[in-house]
């Protein structure tokens, strides 16, 4: 069987969404200069120093933020100019992104110290765990109750791929002692109590 090699260079032309959005934003010091954007992090200097990171590296960062949208530059010196690196809309419909890592981080890598970060909902003034919720019904979402179905941008291997290993009665649940164990989906759950 003939595999083709996709190069990093090439994620971006994938038929996935996620292949393309890591194409943009995949790489750890990407993301660690998102954090640092949602944290109120906005010159040059302070990502260097806040980051470790060469100004090689981060100069290339943040053009690529930049030229891809989701980050705009912002003058605020004039002589010499020097600019701020600001969120825009595009940035900014990252949070929940950048959200669910901090919840799985939380979660799974802080140990005994807890978490090195709380996050307060300025609405209601509690602090808060960040949820993935259907857009439709408002509940949480749990990947064993989704089912994925080609959309209108899919392409024809997408659709085979599709057929041949997503079942549309079935959904997967956690792996338990190296098996991964199939548990019905809600849909068929509600058409066989209807059936009885």
């Amino acid at each position: 069987m003939d595999v083709g090699l996709v190069r990093w260079s090439e994620l971006g032309g994938e038929r996935c969404s996620i292949a393309r959005t890591v194409a943009i934003v995949g790489d750890r010091w990407t993301l660690l200069i998102l954090r640092d954007c949602f944290l109120r992090v906005r010159r040059f200097e302070e990502f260097e120093a806040r980051l470790g990171i060469t100004r090689h590296i981060l100069a290339g960062r943040l053009k690529k933020l930049v030229s891809e949208g989701v980050l705009r530059k912002v003058a605020y010196h004039e002589r010499p100019v020097r600019y701020e690196y600001r969120l825009t809309q595009k940035g900014l419909d990252l949070y929940p992104v950048l959200m669910s890592l901090v919840h799985w981080g939380d979660t799974y890598t802080t140990g005994k110290a807890g978490r090195p970060l709380l996050h307060q909902h300025l609405r209601c003034g509690r602090q808060f765990d960040p949820i993935l919720t259907c857009s439709e019904c408002g509940e949480a979402l749990d990947p064993r109750e989704v089912r994925v179905m080609p959309g209108p941008g899919a392409d024809r291997k997408l659709r085979q791929f599709h057929a041949e290993h997503i079942q549309q009665e079935t959904s997967v649940a956690p792996v338990r002692d190296g098996a991964v164990a199939k548990t019905p989906s809600r849909g068929s759950d509600r058409r066989r109590r209807s059936a009885a």
